[in-house]
């Protein structure tokens, strides 16, 4: 029987543990209780530090005593890429601040805060293959664990807190790597700080060839360790991203592995009589060493791994979620597959444990692509459900049930820093009008943008733009093609459609894309001028491409304003470029040799303290990533950002669109947030959206219509409960509960829930003019630029399964391939991917807290 889970278990699970470890590199283990994380997971430890000096004749006089607080603020069900916020107090005053402190860039330092992730816990009495040690520490270069240097300048020979071995002229990390793999040239002492490999592979580190497969020079992600500033008065901080086995397999951290984050404040190290190790620094605290200039060995971050400064650490223990995958590797059964927004997609990966893990419930997989697809899918029978966060039109005879499932919505993350590497901005605002003149290309982005007729007076990008300045002030004024745009999607998304309803709501931002020019003088784009908005899929309209005697750009002539857009696929990827301060501008050319051909292609991440990238993210992934989100204006003078706050008065102002086509009853038609109303109201945040689960009522087998009803009723009871845990709700969303403002959008749920199940309720009549499919763009935008004409694009879709379209369904599909959201975004563990449907056709026109872990709510 289907729903015994255990009975299905009991046949297969030796054999499918087996193939986790093959598959995905879980150890055949019991796999951890679904349960949710703590209430509190923090963790905060105060030590006191010293720096000492010992004499010949053994007195030793302590020189440097400090007490120094450590705080992290989550440590329990960590998941990929996430960021933890590192902070300290009472450390002693960097000097020689490095222009990037992450990686071998940031050795140039005296006296920083190095913050690693090392797998095991510091414990002891766990074996040794589970403790943490150095050599499970780990490093992005061989400089930052291992060096060779001149007898007279080897410091950590002189670490009065290491041993007689580890003060020899060759020393390291047992077992010691050969003199063939790690050889010292006569007069020089060696130390390498070898690393251990989750699978128990050894990796000397002495050589750039002799590290682990993960440290290659320029690899897919940048350093996460790091070697933070600590402020004149003893204070600083860092945003710590973790990684799983899935960024790192060599590392290794998953539900299974336990890891650590370690923090070591470095103090100098404690020696004997010799001087070089008794150097104080060269740098005078709070100086900056842009141009990485020596600095005293003996203080800086390099030597994290001698003695004196390893006691000194702080280890702070990590759990991890189970892997993305989980459900496919313990549960055989079929998936079902529910097609839409990726709005949902972090709480999807906490929710579906808690459905295939658990008795009597059905595999929960979220299938991500646009939204219009998804309900494609849904009308044809091809899906079990839909998910939406806009009104969506039926096509044919098909009735619907719009339940209410997550309150979320997106944002425009930001990553940019203050003039003279003074840190990140903790808080950024934009206007309506400023986002149309991003989205319109309006930006001149360099000389290659200044001859696009109709735009040679306007600024290069944002941040030179007077109103941008007028609402930032005191950040730089650097021309960057990466800061005349804001990363987007390329595909159809109920994300982009409330975005352009927000400008077309504006009155200025509506002004600005029919072609008036702002108070500046900066006019829209000819291209985009009296574009009808809003939009579902914001199209790439320019067709300049500038002149130029470059041999590159000659050889490849191309829409310049196309390729400093460049959009991508998903939320996702925008999310990970903000993380990784990487533009997807598409203008760096190279070539491999003088006799290759000139190749555009990527540009190159942007330097810590020299950011500045804008990108549309969903606010589950900020909340994730740690990435800062931008305030946005409602009425004149008036910002709001995700909050709790800003996102509940956003959804007391939500109704029902009850004029959608094909809803079986008012009670069950999708909620929508009126951008007019969002003006009027001034504290209300416009990023927000209601995420729906959409079935039909009629038509579904008996089967699929209790898996949709009881997902919808767990969804919307134990899966509003805030947490990190399997079935939890997690940051980036609101809580929906039978009170309050969402009291409305809960009973809509369950009055939802209610009709899937009975699949009573009759077919709709054939309309009188047959729409498309989805429906044309119904946000609400309080009159705005006009409607949409033509029609959009076709979108992926991925296949539920085989099995005739059912009555009402959508007449043309074809196939493409996708991977579920329950799959990791990273190709290193991805499941075989799934073959899907494409739409072709006419498609046309917990309260009180702060919501997001974001830079901006922390000030």
């Amino acid at each position: 029987m289907r729903r015994r889970l255990a009975a299905v278990r009991g046949r297969a699970l030796a054999g499918l543990l087996l193939a986790a470890a093959v598959l995905v590199g879980l150890p055949s283990a019991e796999v951890p209780p679904a349960q949710a994380a703590p209430a509190s997971d923090g963790f905060e430890q105060t030590r006191t530090l010293e720096r000492t000096f010992t004499e010949a004749d053994g007195t030793r006089e302590v020189v440097d005593s400090r007490d120094v607080t450590v705080t992290v603020d989550k440590t329990q069900q960590l998941r990929s890429r996430e960021r933890v916020h590192v902070s300290w107090s009472g450390a002693r005053p960097s000097g020689g601040r490095a222009a990037d402190p992450y990686g071998e860039t940031g050795l140039a330092q005296e006296y920083p805060v190095v913050v690693l992730q090392c797998r095991g816990l510091d414990d002891p009495d766990l074996p040794a293959a589970q403790r943490l040690s150095r050599d499970t520490c780990w490093t992005s270069t061989r400089a930052q664990r291992s060096q060779s240097l001149p007898d007279r300048t080897a410091v950590w020979r002189h670490d009065t807190a290491a041993t007689e071995e580890e003060r020899s002229a060759r020393a390291g990390t047992a077992p010691l790597a050969d003199a063939a793999t790690c050889p010292a040239a006569d007069g020089f002492s060696t130390w390498a700080t070898g690393f251990t490999a989750a699978d128990g592979d050894r990796f000397a580190s002495c050589s750039a060839e002799s590290m682990a497969p993960e440290a290659a020079v320029d690899g897919a992600l940048p350093p996460a360790e790091v070697a933070a500033f600590t402020d004149a008065d003893g204070r600083g901080s860092v945003d710590l991203e973790v990684r799983t086995d899935v960024e790192n397999a060599s590392l290794g951290c998953n539900a299974t592995t336990p890891c650590s984050i370690v923090v070591i404040p470095i103090m100098g190290l404690s020696c004997d009589t010799d001087p070089e190790c008794r150097r104080s620094g060269r740098w005078l605290e709070g100086s900056s060493n842009y141009a990485a200039e020596g600095v005293d060995l003996a203080v800086s971050p390099a030597l994290w791994w001698s003695a004196s400064n390893w006691q000194h650490r702080f280890s702070v223990p990590l759990t991890f979620g189970l892997a993305p995958n989980v459900c496919d590797v313990l549960d055989p059964r079929a998936p079902v597959g529910f097609y839409g927004s990726e709005l949902l997609a972090q709480a999807s990966l906490q929710w579906a444990p808690a459905y295939c893990l658990e008795d009597g419930r059905f595999k929960f997989q979220h299938n991500r692509m646009s939204d219009e697809a998804g309900f494609a899918l849904m009308e044809s029978g091809e899906g079990a459900a839909a998910l939406v966060s806009g009104p969506h039109d039926a096509r044919g005879t098909t009735t619907t049930a719009f339940g209410p499932t997550a309150v979320t919505g997106f944002g425009i993350a930001y990553v940019v820093d203050r003039p003279g590497n003074a840190g990140p901005v903790e808080g950024l605002r934009l206007n309506a009008r400023l986002v149309a003149k991003l989205l319109t290309q309006s930006y001149v982005a360099s000389d290659l943008g200044r001859g696009h007729p109709g735009m040679a007076d306007n600024p290069t990008s944002i941040n030179q733009d007077p109103e941008f300045i007028a609402l930032n002030p005191d950040l730089d004024q650097i021309a960057r093609e990466a800061a005349a745009t804001v990363l987007s999607i390329s595909e159809s998304s109920d994300v982009i459609g409330a975005l352009t309803a927000y400008v077309a709501a504006d009155p200025d931002a509506a002004a600005f894309v029919r072609g008036e020019p702002d108070p500046s003088g900066m006019r829209v784009n000819p291209s985009y001028a009296r574009m009808a908005l809003p939009v579902r899929d914001f199209p790439l309209l320019d067709t300049y491409v500038p002149p130029s005697e470059q041999d590159c750009l000659k050889a490849n002539p191309t829409v310049y304003f196309n390729q400093v857009a460049a959009p991508v696929t998903t939320l996702r990827r925008v999310a990970e470029a903000v993380l990784d301060a990487w533009p997807n501008v598409q203008t760096k050319c190279e070539r491999a040799s003088a006799n290759d051909p000139w190749k555009v292609g990527r540009v190159n991440r942007q330097g810590l303290g020299t950011r500045f990238m804008l990108g549309i993210v969903s606010l589950g992934d900020a909340a994730r990533l740690g990435l800062s989100v931008a305030e946005l204006e409602t009425r004149d003078g008036t910002f709001v950002g995700p909050t709790t706050e800003g996102l509940t008065k956003a959804v007391a102002l939500a109704r029902p669109a009850t004029d959608t086509v094909g809803v079986a009853e008012a009670g069950v038609a999708p909620y929508v947030v009126d951008q007019a109303e969002v003006r009027q109201a001034g504290d209300a945040y416009p990023g927000t959206l209601v995420v729906h689960t959409v079935a039909r009522t009629h038509g579904l087998s008996a089967e699929q219509a209790e898996d949709v009803a009881q997902f919808l009723r767990v969804a919307t009871t134990e899966g509003q409960r805030p947490g990190r845990g399997n079935g939890a709700l997690p940051e980036g969303y609101l809580p929906i509960v039978d009170a309050g403002a969402t009291a409305p959008l809960w009973r809509s749920a369950q009055r939802a829930a209610e009709l899937v199940a009975a699949q009573e309720a009759p077919p709709a009549a054939p309309p009188v003019a047959p729409g498309a499919g989805g429906g044309a763009p119904s946000f609400p935008a309080g009159g705005g630029v006009g409607a949409l004409p033509g029609t959009l694009p076709a979108v992926d879709a991925p296949a539920a399964g085989g099995g005739a379209p059912q009555p009402g369904a959508p007449a043309t599909v074809t196939s493409a391939a996708t991977a579920p959201v329950s799959s990791p975004w990273t190709s290193s563990a991805l499941l075989p991917l799934l073959l899907v449907l494409t739409l072709v056709g006419a498609l046309g026109g917990a309260v009180g807290r702060v919501l997001l872990v974001v830079r901006g709510a922390r000030s």
